[in-house]
């Protein structure tokens, strides 16, 4: 796994910078795949017939960007391959222009797949990080469309390490976030209903870290639009706490004291923070990759004004708009559809406690509720680091499969998934393609 930290953000693994995509080989095919097929509300869109959706295939012909992807898998994940269809790429209005794929410079990009054989349903998500619009397909693409699921993603309306130029005050660019994934779900249902005869029987939301963020607020917003979701290592956000500014600048002052001299009192301040024991092993490759830079691309978005060093940053003490700004994207776990969280415990950009187990607590003080949560005992935040520390780490991408597919039989016959808990690491077994949510 590179580590270039030219695309770094928080939830997103370590890549080379997202190449632009030419535009597609079969755009020809225009009149002939795709023909009606106009997405609601899109400035431009190209559609292609493909002989395969899926990366299998795709990589080949030009119809995604590998680079968008890279590092968030790790290196034995089996998907499926061979699956026809069409493939329309675009976007919608926008005025910033960060995306470079197909060559537009334009963001509000998104892709949506039809394959020939469907299965009635349809999979929405955004995308990880501040990656673009082709960053699920190995992940969530790839596997939902072996199943037959139609398949829709967006770039999130601004990527990139300086996303936070997008919209004119502080928390514009992330609000966007929210918005662009309703609005592709809106016009992916429409496009799917055009394409096979009527609308998708299910629609479920799915993503991972920013995109696990999506899912949440969707299901707390938008739910009349999805049967469920799954949510993989959400990123929390609360003005009151916790959030990345609450945790991030105490890691970031006590670290380079510990990784200096392994001095006790710096070690149990980045527990107190919020890091696992037993992650210790993952730190110099988070302090050299990820702290840092995520406290101050989000820090840019939400508090221009400050001037200091990001380890001194002080939230709550910052001024009252900080914390508007915050609030306008905050979650409250109020969940209104099934959802599924999952996260690894130890997860080193987003720590589990000051995470998931955060947002677990504000849906059970709602009460009753459609929710499971599954801890991963040993799972960090990329899988792709699996393949550096096979011995330690479990990639949690098979668990991510498996709660999806216990969401279908949740929300289509009312079986309900295993009851929350923490998954134990298996001792043996193909760890990379398979998962139980039992112990």
């Amino acid at each position: 796994m590179p580590l270039v930290r030219t695309v770094l953000t928080a939830g997103a693994a370590a890549g080379a910078v997202a190449v632009a995509l030419a535009a597609p080989a079969h755009a020809q095919e225009h009149d002939r795949c795709g023909a009606g097929l106009a997405v609601p509300g899109a400035e431009k869109q190209v559609a292609a017939c493909l002989d395969d959706l899926t990366t299998a295939g795709t990589v080949a012909s030009g119809h995604t960007v590998p680079a968008d992807w890279a590092g968030l898998h790790a290196a034995g994940t089996r998907n499926p391959a061979g699956v026809p269809g069409i493939q329309l790429d675009g976007y919608f209005p926008d005025g910033s222009t960060f995306n470079a794929n197909n060559g537009w410079n334009h963001d509000a990009q998104f892709v949506i797949r039809l394959p020939e054989r469907w299965n009635g349903g349809l999979v929405v998500a955004g995308t990880p990080g501040n990656r673009r619009q082709y960053a699920n397909d190995v992940t969530i693409s790839d596997w939902a469309l072996g199943k037959g699921y139609a398949y829709a993603a967006t770039d999130k309306g601004n990527s990139g390490l300086e996303f936070s130029k997008d919209g004119r005050r502080p928390g514009d660019a992330v609000a966007e976030w929210n918005d662009r994934l309703t609005q592709l779900t809106r016009a992916a249902k429409k496009t799917v209903a055009k394409r096979y005869g009527h609308a998708p029987r299910r629609t479920y939301a799915a993503g991972i870290s920013n995109g696990g963020y999506l899912v949440r607020w969707q299901l707390e917003n938008r739910p009349d639009l999805y049967d469920g979701g799954i949510d993989a290592e959400g990123t929390l956000w609360r003005a009151g706490g916790p959030n990345l500014f609450t945790y991030l600048p105490a890691v970031l002052r006590a670290y380079p004291s510990y990784a200096a001299t392994g001095d006790p009192a710096a070690h149990k301040a980045l527990l107190k923070a919020g890091l696992a024991p037993g992650s210790e092993f993952l730190w110099p490759f988070h302090d050299q990759v990820y702290w840092e830079l995520t406290q101050r691309i989000y820090r840019e978005e939400f508090d221009p004004a400050y001037t200091g060093e990001e380890a001194g940053y002080d939230y709550a003490a910052r001024p009252k708009a900080v914390h508007r700004a915050v609030a306008r994207v905050s979650l409250t776990g109020r969940i209104r559809k099934p959802l599924i969280t999952l996260q690894g415990t130890y997860d080193s950009l987003l720590p589990i406690s000051t995470d998931s187990d955060a947002y677990a607590k504000l849906v059970r003080a709602r009460g009753k509720a459609p929710y499971r949560y599954y801890r991963l005992e040993a799972a960090n935040h990329v899988d792709g680091l699996y393949d550096t520390y096979p011995d330690r780490l479990r990639p949690l991408l098979p668990c991510m499969r498996t709660a999806f597919t216990a969401l279908e039989s949740w929300t289509r016959n009312g079986t309900a998934p295993p009851e929350s808990g923490t998954l134990p690491r298996p001792a043996s077994g193909d760890l990379v393609n398979t998962c139980s949510l039992t112990d």
